[in-house]
């Protein structure tokens, strides 16, 4: 449970229908199964201690008292055990019975969470035995021991404060207002379902969106664990399907007609952290609604990770929404580019081409601007200007994507102009410093603002959002635009969309010039060549940019801490970076990332594409100032 990963498992016991005493076996031998495997919060189906489908069996009195039974002797049996377990029977209460889940741990039954929805249709006739379960808890006796029964009860973990509980039974998450909604407005975090789902073709779609769907809108860890194999077929099967997922994703899912325990981990620090984000999360119910918290303790253990960590959580990880995905992003940043040049009334645009990646998205993201409102590319000033850096390559490929692409190249060589700007303020340019470097820059944006204003155009922005995060920008150089449509997008990102570019554009020239832009190592070429080739790269310097851009999101999606994000680095790149090589740079993530904050709280507005942007005017308002001594110490003693 270290950094609030918690281990959560469903499991599907084997069980003979109306058997108790077979059953409380079955279920011990998956519960002992689950915590070796380092489960500390563990669901069972609904009604597993008698079986779903005794029907008016559920009348006889004899098996309300051997089920009864069974729970005494479960809780007797975990006591040792490091985990909160749930686990479904019938309840017998002041004449009437329920359909409850049964929460227990240490020894102790911390409550009954009854069921509110009870289906009456189909095969289902629940309503036919039990009752609507009450919502404001009330004390019960059950297996002689006291504890509470209502739908409004938080089971809240000593040791890990974000880990809350709160359950509900099948149905209930089906109804137009289930009681997990209520359950997260009073702060669980965690969510179980004790299920009894018969299978029909195509349920389990349906079934899968309503789970996934839930975690995302409660913000919550959603455990979903249905009975299986065992149950009668008199009239329908069911096939034990348990999915775990987390805020809106899938985590882990069972293979259908087999009974088996699904395991993943539920990261209850980042629900916090994302409630925190969301004004309109309005938690604090417990008070209004007068919940019980019900407190039990779990030895706090280092959790295995087997849930997928995402290398790279900028770019869509499924094929199939490749395309659709690229296509917005192309289109936000177009559509943002396309509105400032209407309003402005700019026919023109004035685009930096180094040969790059940066640049080139710009100039794609332009093109594509320009063609939305109807002018022509040549209204497109693409101005390639060769320094001591420039090397065949890069300028070939400059050329060949501004002639590809139908646009109006200028090319301005800057030599002559920095060597004169170096004798006038008294620089060597022999001495290969910031100075040398930044002169360059600087050049360049001049040589692009003074054209704006000649041809009555725009300058577009290249810079991207990582280059922003790591202040690897020359203030008032390369960092200056009039709009930046690049301002958002990790370089992952603008990797991934010139690729997208260059396997659609129908072009076979256009697009192997895209690809060798690609191939081509990141570098703002200040530098001179080495035997014609770049001697200048970024990723040697600052890191590499698939690292930052994990770093990246991790921090600012979810707020996590330099340890949480060391540790969620190393599983992520795990086989491809050693764990002294991540701690390095994400060493140098914060130490730069503090210091270069005052170039973004000046910088050109532009379009954000997803949920992590760096706008001083929206996304990220940090003092230019703030020290970054309490992360450094984190990352030092890691």
């Amino acid at each position: 449970m270290q950094q609030g990963f918690v281990k959560v498992a469903a499991v599907t016991p084997d069980i003979r229908v109306a058997d108790p005493a077979f059953n409380r076996e079955s279920v011990l031998k998956k519960v002992n199964e689950a915590v070796a495997a380092g489960a500390n919060v563990i669901v069972c189906p609904e009604l597993c201690l008698t079986g779903y489908t005794c029907n008016d069996l559920f009348l006889q009195e004899l098996l309300l008292r051997e089920a009864e039974e069974a729970l005494g002797w479960l809780v007797e049996q975990t006591k040792g055990l490091n985990a909160l377990i749930f686990v479904g029977l019938p309840v017998s209460h002041n004449g009437k019975l329920y359909n409850a889940a049964a929460a227990f741990s240490g020894g102790a039954l911390l409550g009954l969470v009854p069921k509110t929805s009870l289906p009456n249709y189909g095969e289902f006739y629940e309503q036919r035995y039990f009752s609507k379960g009450m919502k404001q808890p009330v004390p019960v006796t059950v297996a002689g021991r006291d504890c509470y029964m209502g739908t409004r009860m938080v089971f809240a973990c000593k040791e890990c404060p974000a880990l809350r509980v709160s359950a509900e039974i099948c149905e209930d998450l089906w109804a137009p207002c289930p009681p997990s909604n209520e359950h997260a407005l009073a702060g669980a975090t965690l969510l179980v379902n004790l299920s009894a789902s018969d299978e029909v073709t195509g349920k389990d779609v349906y079934r899968r969106e309503l789970v996934k769907n839930q975690s995302a809108r409660l913000v919550c860890g959603y455990v979903y664990c249905s009975v299986g194999e065992g149950e009668s077929t008199q009239d329908v099967v069911f096939s034990g399907h348990n999915l775990i997922a987390e805020n809106g994703a899938l985590l882990a899912e069972s293979k259908r007609f087999e009974n088996e325990i699904t395991y993943s981990e539920i990261d209850v620090n980042r629900m916090e952290s994302e409630r925190r984000r969301l004004s309109t999360f309005e938690t604090g119910w417990k008070r209004e609604m007068n919940y019980f918290r019900m407190e039990f303790s779990l030895k706090v253990q280092e959790t295995t990770l087997t849930r997928f960590v995402d290398a790279s959580p900028f770019v869509p990880r499924e094929s199939r929404d490749r395309e659709k995905r690229c296509e917005e992003i192309f289109a936000i940043q177009a559509l943002g580019l396309k509105t400032r040049l209407a309003h402005t009334g700019c026919k023109n645009a004035v685009v930096g081409i180094s040969g790059g990646l940066d640049s080139t998205l710009a100039l794609l993201v332009t093109v594509r601007a320009f063609d939305a409102l109807f002018l022509p590319r040549k209204g497109i000033t693409a101005v390639t200007m060769p320094g001591f850096g420039t090397t065949d390559r890069t300028y070939d490929n400059a050329v060949s994507l501004v002639k590809g692409l139908g646009a109006s190249l200028l090319e301005i060589p800057i030599r002559d102009a920095v060597n004169q700007h170096f004798a006038d303020i008294g620089h060597d340019a022999a001495m290969h410093d910031v100075t040398y470097e930044n002169a360059q820059a600087r050049e360049r944006t001049q040589i692009l603002m003074d054209i704006a204003n000649k041809n009555g155009g725009m300058v577009i922005g290249t810079g991207d959002m990582s280059e922003l995060a790591l202040g690897w920008a020359t203030y008032n150089g390369d960092h200056m635009s009039m709009y930046g449509v690049n301002c958002s997008v990790p370089k992952t990102l603008v990797r991934h969309l010139v690729r997208y570019y260059a396997d659609v554009c129908g072009d076979e020239a256009l697009s192997g010039v895209l690809l060798d832009v690609l191939d081509t190592p990141v570098s703002p070429e200040l530098l001179p060549p080495e035997d014609g080739k770049i001697s200048q790269k970024t990723e040697d310097l600052v890191g590499p940019y698939e690292l930052h851009d994990f770093y990246l999101y991790q921090v600012l999606r979810y707020g996590f801490s330099p340890a949480k994000v060391y540790r969620l680095a190393r599983l992520a790149f795990d086989g491809r970076y050693e764990d002294a090589v991540i701690l390095k740079w994400l060493k140098i993530f914060y130490r730069r990332f503090f210091s270069q904050q005052f170039k973004r709280s000046c910088v050109p507005d532009g379009p954000k594409v997803g949920s992590v942007a760096l706008s001083p005017r929206g996304d990220l308002r940090m003092p230019s100032d703030a020290s970054a001594a309490l992360w450094l110490r984190e990352v030092e003693a890691l």
